[in-house]
């Protein structure tokens, strides 16, 4: 059983907590889109947008935080941020985001091995 420094065990909670505010940020955007602008326009129930858009404005926020200081502690590729950033902006982003992060990191520690 392999062993973890301290610096892979900071590096694994970074990707962890990346990934977690990435897929609420993801789905609270899916929410906004699909769910709560639908209810707006077509029903006129505009509450829908009011906290479901506060709250992915906060996890957005929060997603973009946790991207860069994830990125400096992992040492991330210079396409990272950028990407993370248009994922962010698109829907089903994040989750595409993270699936190619690691793979990409995946694939490095291979060929470091």
């Amino acid at each position: 059983m392999k062993k973890f420094t301290a610096l892979e065990k900071k590096q694994e909670t970074a990707l962890k907590s990346l990934t977690l505010i990435g897929y609420l940020e993801g789905t609270s955007f899916l929410l906004l889109l699909f769910i709560a602008m639908p209810l707006k326009y077509m029903l006129d129930i505009p509450e829908g947008v009011k906290y479901i858009g506060m709250a992915h404005g906060i996890l957005f926020i929060t997603y973009i935080i946790i991207l860069i200081g994830s990125a400096i502690k992992m040492k991330m590729p210079l396409w990272a941020i950028p990407a993370g950033v248009l994922g962010s902006l698109l829907p089903f982003g994040p989750f595409i985001f993270d699936h190619l992060l690691k793979n990409n990191l995946q694939k490095s520690v291979s060929k470091e091995a």
